[in-house]
């Protein structure tokens, strides 16, 4: 691993206000952010980040690349949940139902860990290809698919297996906004985004160091209530299982032509977990699944995992691989 560029995420203004949320939550302080402010936080960073991307893939237009980058993401947000069910049932004593919402969670993607990867590449001079976006796009129904079948699958007299939430999921806030940025931004291209650089480039530093400040909270916030019901095992889980994807998602980048850039995303996106539109969708397609162990798992342990050790890992392994 890159230890300068490891200590320099740690150190950076966004992972040390995580870190502030997260203490002060710890601490019982009474800091917090109004609920209307972190959604509009959120909805900045997608509209940003979405339209940046569609700009940058403007100039190829569809091409095979972009095609491969949303088959290859297709395909680790199905299998990584196999996995991941597979290392549960192996490693701890969840029942079949908790494994699988687990599993959903790993297979599908953070997005605001993907904008801190951007966010880090961008500081180190690396450069990444805009379609990286429609790869985050990609990785969402594909793991709730699977989950669903690997929570009933052998169960005898198992009524009918709930179907996923496909409206729900495919019209999740974040999503739409993503998706609607990058076609936007592809459309207008480098006139669209002189018009609203000043909006989009120069305060996203700013704003992500708030929303992640809002995130740190949250997740302190999470591990004060469970922490009887996080075992070792499970604890253990949230810690390997993301380099372990990360690792299966830049080997994918390296195999279908990536920049160094893009196979560190597409690593950091196979490291990441959904604490958002899959939580939403596990609530209504698996309602037995207890949501205490998997919001826990992606939002108060991988999340801070991959922003402060993953994202300098992934983006290691890119140059290990290209």
């Amino acid at each position: 691993m890159d230890w300068a560029l490891a200590i320099q995420n740690l150190i950076s203004p966004p992972v040390l206000f995580f870190a502030l949320g997260l203490v002060a939550a710890l601490a019982r302080s009474d800091l917090s952010i109004p609920e209307a402010i972190a959604k509009a936080l959120s909805l900045y960073l997608m509209l940003a980040i979405g339209f940046k991307g569609g700009v940058a893939a403007s100039d190829n237009g569809l091409t095979v690349d972009l095609l491969l980058v949303i088959g290859a993401a297709g395909v680790l947000s199905a299998s990584i949940p196999i996995l991941a069910f597979w290392l549960l049932r192996a490693t701890t004593q969840v029942s079949q139902i908790d494994a699988a919402a687990i599993a959903a969670h790993y297979g599908s993607i953070s997005i605001v860990t993907f904008i801190a990867g951007t966010a880090a590449l961008d500081a180190a001079g690396i450069a990444f290809p805009g379609i990286m976006v429609a790869a985050a796009a990609a990785m969402e129904a594909p793991a709730i698919a699977i989950a669903l079948f690997l929570a009933h699958r052998g169960q005898a007299g198992t009524p009918q297996t709930p179907k996923a939430p496909w409206r729900e999921v495919a019209l999740n806030g974040s999503i739409v906004l993503l998706i609607g940025a990058f076609v936007i931004g592809m459309v207008t291209g480098q006139k669209g985004y002189g018009d609203i650089e000043p909006f989009i480039a120069h305060p996203f530093k700013g704003v992500l160091c708030l929303f992640l400040l809002d995130m740190g909270l949250v997740a302190g916030r999470e591990l004060r209530q469970v922490r009887k019901t996080l075992t070792p095992s499970l604890l253990a889980f949230g810690l390997y299982m993301p380099p372990i994807a990360g690792m299966i998602g830049g080997v994918t980048g390296a195999l279908i032509g990536l920049p160094d850039g893009g196979i560190a995303l597409l690593a950091i996106l196979a490291g990441s977990a959904s604490y958002i539109a899959v939580p939403a969708a596990m609530r209504l397609a698996l309602p037995q699944a207890k949501p205490a162990l998997y919001l826990t798992l992606s939002l108060a342990i991988t999340f801070p995992f991959n922003l402060t050790i993953g994202i300098p890992f992934y983006i290691a392994l890119a140059g290990w691989l290209s």
